[in-house]
């Protein structure tokens, strides 16, 4: 049993991440596109994979809320994973909003349609009042993904979780936010 909930958009299904799901996960964030967009070591392995997979669904049962697995609606296929973060780090910013998908999927608009879903769940499920993203100052598909969403930039900064590069903070509060 998971608290975390399965919801639908146009084109995507956001449920749980399963262990059916580490084959395409570790999958996708091998790809050497997809590592430098989120920064991860050369050495990030399955089972590194794995134990992200087991941190969302230990954060859903723990803060009631967490990242999703991001399906294509029609065919069933792992489009990537998306949803929303809340570690505890003294710096981090707040409830964050995140999305990675497989390079494959990129330009589509799944990225904006899952993570417009997640700021949704945010504001409507959870009651939260703001959100962020926090997004490396070179991944200019990720930043326009939070233009998209309706999110700003409001401060770049090294995050403790972060300590090798400065990343940008952007901020998107339920007074703003247009569904």
């Amino acid at each position: 049993m998971t608290a975390c909930p399965t919801l639908t958009t146009e084109r995507l299904v956001l449920r749980p991440l399963e262990e059916s799901d580490l084959d395409a996960y570790t999958d996708m964030l091998l790809e050497p596109a997809v590592r430098r967009s989120l920064r991860l070591p050369r050495t990030y392995s399955r089972s590194d994979a794995w134990r992200g997979i087991a941190q969302w669904r230990g954060q859903w049962e723990l803060r009631g809320s967490g990242q999703w697995a991001v399906t294509d609606r029609s065919t069933g296929e792992f489009v990537g994973r998306a949803g929303l973060h809340r570690p505890e780090v003294a710096d981090w910013p707040g409830l964050e909003v995140g999305w990675a998908l497989r390079s494959v999927h990129w330009g589509k608009g799944y990225a904006t349609e899952a993570a417009r879903r997640s700021v949704a769940y945010a504001f409507d499920d959870i009651e939260a009042d703001e959100v962020f993203s926090i997004i490396l100052p070179e991944n200019e598909r990720s930043q326009a993904v939070a233009r998209r969403v309706g999110l700003s930039l409001v401060d770049v900064r090294v995050l403790s979780s972060f300590p090798d590069t400065a990343h940008g903070i952007w901020r998107l509060g339920r007074d703003g936010w247009q569904p």
